[in-house]
């Protein structure tokens, strides 16, 4: 585990060749848990790139680290966004964890007729999001959203290809489906799925496209996996 090269966001701008006192937690972290010492490597990223580091003192409880040179640049940027249905906190911290992991780079919760879960932690939400981004090599965690009802979010769609993972469709995702230079949309529905009048609403827009995702009844967080997995196959954007 010590071996391991440990990876931690930093969202202000990075400099080479400059010093920085580090947050208390990232230092608690380095300290406390990985066990490193002063001279350990340590990388920070944030959506400009990755930088490798150096710790340089421990005090007390605040660590100092030196940002020595920059690693890696960022290649490709997901435009991916996941509007999903709030569902309890276990699911949901599944979904936020797992979304993040495959790539999206933002998540919008939704509140429809049938969502039960009405809040969203979102202290819990952001810390969950960056600890996947920084476990999934990746460097800017998804954006979360404010929370926001079904009817508005489909009213402010703008021009957004929206993907409905629908119940009720039998189309199968096609190369076709995907229209370049749109941002993507997953639109997952909560457990029980939408009205009969929600979905009315959702296929009336013409930039919607509803597809099957399976022949079983799948559960909202395994749900949004295979939707981010199929549609990031078929666009090629993993």
């Amino acid at each position: 585990m010590r071996n391991k090269l440990v990876r931690l966001y930093y969202p202000k701008r990075i400099t080479e060749n400059t010093n920085s006192v580090i947050s208390k937690e990232h230092s608690h972290y380095l300290k406390n848990v990985m066990r490193l010492n002063i001279g350990s490597k340590v990388n920070f990223f944030n959506k400009e790139g990755e930088w490798s580091c150096e710790i340089i003192n421990f005090e007390k409880d605040i660590a100092e680290v030196s940002f020595l040179k920059k690693v890696r640049n960022i290649l490709f940027q997901s435009s991916t966004e996941l509007a999903i249905c709030l569902v309890k906190k276990g699911p949901m911290e599944i979904i936020l964890q797992k979304a993040t992991e495959l790539g999206v780079n933002k998540i919008i919760p939704i509140i429809s007729e049938r969502t039960e879960v009405k809040d969203l932690n979102f202290d819990r939400a952001n810390k969950i999001v960056v600890e996947a981004t920084e476990q999934s090599n990746q460097f800017n965690p998804p954006e979360i959203s404010k929370i926001i009802n079904l009817k508005n979010f489909i009213d402010n769609l703008g021009d957004k290809r929206l993907f409905f993972a629908d119940i009720n469709s039998n189309h199968k995702l096609e190369l076709k489906d995907f229209e370049s230079k749109k941002t993507i949309c997953i639109l997952i529905g909560p457990e029980g799925d939408f009205s009969p009048l929600e979905r009315e609403v959702i296929l009336k827009k013409t930039n919607v496209v509803s597809f099957s995702l399976s022949k079983n009844i799948l559960r909202t967080d395994t749900a949004v996996i295979s939707a981010i997995s199929l549609v990031n196959f078929i666009n090629n954007n993993h």
